[in-house]
């Protein structure tokens, strides 16, 4: 299992449309729907409110990178939260740690 961790900053006064683009994305089903994806979470800055951290698992790196932005899903994802984007997201990939 993989972890994409997403950091999104969005700009001032868009917080709440931000989250609505994600709850319309998650409502349609376009990420979970995607073959190698497990779970999908979004979270908000407390200290900082246009930060969001969108966290997905994935069974492999291939399943998020050949699966999901190869595909025309990724289209409407970034369709929809795209325009409230401050910048492009920081987008990097963990596994878990053994005990």
């Amino acid at each position: 299992m993989v972890l994409e961790v997403a950091l999104i900053d969005v700009l001032p006064g868009h917080e709440d449309e931000f989250a609505a683009a994600y709850g319309q994305a998650q409502a349609q089903g376009i990420l979970t729907a995607v073959e190698g994806c497990r779970s999908v979470r979004m979270t908000r800055g407390i200290e900082t409110p246009t930060r969001f951290v969108l966290l997905v698992e994935w069974d492999s790196v291939e399943a998020h990178e050949q699966n999901f932005r190869a595909s025309e899903a990724f289209g409407k994802w970034r369709a929809l939260i795209g325009p409230h984007f401050a910048g492009p997201p920081r987008v990097e990939h963990f596994v878990d740690v053994p005990a």
